[in-house]
């Protein structure tokens, strides 16, 4: 028989970070619970922040008879001159039954002792008190609390369950709370609770008293909201998806208000006001022809006849917080970027302070504005390499400075952002308050990266350093654990370098730049770097192997070689293809190669060396305008080669020929090496 089952467990406002973040995995866990209690079945999980629902429409009132299976002790130790042994007896006991009903069976291809029994399914109101618990219990919002004198914990107060199995109300007590068929309507409408007969009730009645309980409505009730008012005030309001899930999430009755503040407060930097908003007020930015204007809106959970007083208290409430913001814009303003006190800052321990990072980081920008000077130069003419690297200096400097401001000492995210309006607003060159901008990009895996070559370099420097650092002072990654952000400091320097299409080669660049650092083993940073391409690159993981087994170290000629690679790999016909070429590395597998391999033409006696010879030689006689194009003509040598293989005996007896006939296929394979080791490709 089946039957609605519906539970609510009531609490305390939820606090919606911790509860969003694991909201994913809600639903799991108790479909887990009920797939260990065998009462599986669809479900659907509402929320508000005062009520956690899990709702059933059609729940199996007891469990079905299932049967088990017990396995024992084989034969030659259950028994001994004709009787049981203990193991045996010690089996029936375990089985709850006499001896004399122990039959035997096969296990792994042995006869043991053997019972089968049925078992009766429970009825499911007796199983939902632990399995309610067991799922309060194994939700993690990350910080919980105690209450009361309650033992247990949960991320806010638990202040009532119900538990409605059809029009039967299944009573137990949980956390210091009896289970009743009552709960609570929105506190806007009363604080008394109300009660339903059976499950369907529920909702019906709960609508009634202002609460809306499905958030798919609720956040549907703000986006239209969000239209209307759109429309009245030809505006656009700014909708951040993390924001908007929060709203929903603390609101039982939404209902979005337009606000405004004093135009005065415009004269901030546009990220001032809107972290203002969201960070500290939940409050949705609202634009006009593109630009941020005086007005925002907040999203109420109050029902109201006039909702005019609710307005005015959050505007009170962001003025303060502006008021706040524009008092230390115009202290910041006053006292101008500085890099001395940073200083008094502790980077790191064994690193010294955040001016020692700095000095490290122009250090490290010195090298790459040489390295990368003619591409500069090109790209900011008129400025001469002097002007250039006086600019970069100031650049890499001035980079944190703003962590001594006021304004990033509230707002820590705004680092960098206020760098870049205190350097504009100071009359600073455009191209080293862009820097200041972005000196951190990528910082996300959607992030935009540094817009020119010279902003990248600032970037560069800071990931650098911060890579090498920390390696010289073996704070290393280990397994899942990287609390500096190190696989992400690569990410982004691969990604910078891709993005700018600049020289840079892992070992070469590291170990000149490692050298201003305390000794410790290169080869672990390399590999580190190494293997971050498997996770950067979505290609078969032998093709990048091949491609690093090729001594190759530049970061762009490793990325094109890859993705040619890759291309060509993925083709329709390739793995018949590939077999011709597996020969050919299988040959030269114990051969010492080098690059002088001599071919000697007077010792061809068949026409098919000759040919295959000919057609290597045609091959690399060619210019190629991309790898791909190249191991295309690589792979085109397929037809020759086969023809050699299948006409041709490569270790004859004559050692002259068929030393030059092993030369002849490792220069092949040489060929293929100086762009992947194709003896490493799986397929």
């Amino acid at each position: 028989m089946i039957k609605p089952l519906l539970i609510e467990i009531g609490v305390e406002e939820l606090p919606a970070v911790p509860f969003l973040k694991e909201l994913p995995n809600i639903e799991k866990l108790w479909l887990d619970i009920l797939e260990k209690n065998a009462l599986a079945c669809e479900f659907k999980f509402y929320y508000t922040p005062r009520r956690l629902v899990l709702w059933h429409q059609a729940f199996p009132t007891e469990q079905e008879a299932r049967e088990e299976e017990f396995f024992g002790a084989p034969l030659n130790v259950a028994f001994k001159d004709g009787e049981p042994t203990p193991a045996a007896l010690s089996f029936a006991k375990k089985c709850g039954v006499d001896f004399s009903e122990i039959a035997q069976g096969e296990k792994d291809g042995k006869t043991v002792l053997y019972y089968k029994k049925i078992v009766e399914g429970q009825a499911s109101k007796h199983l939902l008190k632990g399995m309610i618990e067991t799922f309060l219990k194994g939700l993690n919002f990350g910080k919980s609390m105690r209450w009361g004198f309650l033992e247990e914990h949960f991320i806010r107060p638990i202040r009532w369950i119900g538990c409605m199995l059809g029009d039967e109300h299944v009573s137990f007590s949980l956390f210091g709370v009896e289970s009743t068929p009552f709960s609570y309507p929105h506190r806007t409408v009363s604080y008394e609770p109300f009660a339903y007969m059976f499950a369907g009730d529920y909702f019906e009645r709960l609508e009634k008293r202002g609460v809306v309980l499905y958030p798919h409505k609720r956040e549907a009730i703000i986006l239209d909201d969000f239209k209307a008012i759109e429309a009245k005030e030809g505006a656009h309001i700014e909708i951040d998806a993390d924001l908007l899930a929060e709203v929903v999430a603390i609101t039982e009755y939404p209902k979005a208000l337009i606000g405004s503040f004093e135009e005065r407060f415009l004269q901030l930097p546009p990220e001032v006001i809107i972290t203002s908003m969201k960070e500290n007020q939940r409050y949705f930015p609202v634009f006009k022809e593109g630009k941020l204007s005086n007005r925002f809106i907040v999203v109420s959970n109050a029902i109201s006849d006039d909702y005019d007083l609710i307005v005015k208290g959050n505007e009170k409430v962001l003025r303060a917080r502006l008021s706040d913001a524009l008092f230390f814009w115009e202290n910041d303003l006053k006292n101008g970027l500085r890099y001395e006190g940073l200083s008094d800052i502790t980077y790191l321990e064994g690193l010294g302070s955040l001016l020692d990072k700095e000095l490290r980081e122009k250090t490290i920008a010195d090298y790459l504005t040489h390295r990368y000077a003619s591409t500069l130069l090109a790209q900011h003419a008129p400025i001469d390499e002097a002007a250039l690297n006086a600019l970069m200096h100031k650049a890499v400097m001035y980079s944190k400075s703003d962590l001594l401001s006021e304004m990033v000492y509230e707002f820590t995210e705004l680092q960098g952002l206020m760098g870049y309006y205190y350097a504009t607003a100071a009359g600073e060159e455009p191209l080293v308050a862009l820097a200041l901008r972005e000196q951190y990009l990528p910082n996300s895996e959607e992030s935009a990266l540094p817009s020119t070559l010279f902003s990248a370099i600032v970037a560069l420097a800071y990931k650098l350093d911060s890579l090498i650092a920390l390696f010289s002072i073996q704070k290393i990654p280990t397994g899942n654990k990287d609390p500096y952000a190190l696989r992400r400091a690569v990410n982004g320097i691969i990604k910078i370098v891709l993005d700018q299409r600049i020289a840079f080669d892992i070992k070469n660049d590291l170990q000149a730049l490692a050298q201003g650092y305390r000794p410790f083993d290169f080869a672990v940073l390399e590999n580190f770097f190494l293997e971050r391409l498997y996770q950067f690159f979505d290609v078969n993981p032998s093709i990048i192997t091949a491609v690093i087994d090729s001594g190759e170290r530049d970061v762009v000629r490793l990325a094109d070689k890859i993705k040619a690679l890759s291309s060509i790999a993925t083709s329709e016909g390739f793995k018949e293809m590939f077999s011709t070429f597996k020969r050919v590395a299988n040959i030269i597998k114990n051969m010492h190669l080098t690059n002088e391999l001599r071919i000697d033409e007077a010792l061809f006696d068949d026409a098919h060396e000759t040919a295959l010879f000919q057609a290597f030689q045609a091959l690399n006689a060619q210019h190629y305008a991309s790898y791909e194009e190249h191991l295309d003509a690589l792979f085109g040598l397929k037809p020759a080669i086969d023809a050699f293989f299948d006409n041709v005996m490569v270790n004859t007896d004559d050692l002259a020929r068929r030393t030059n006939r092993q030369n002849l296929i490792a220069s092949i394979y040489l060929a293929f090496k100086s762009i992947a080791d194709i003896k490493e490709i799986s397929i």
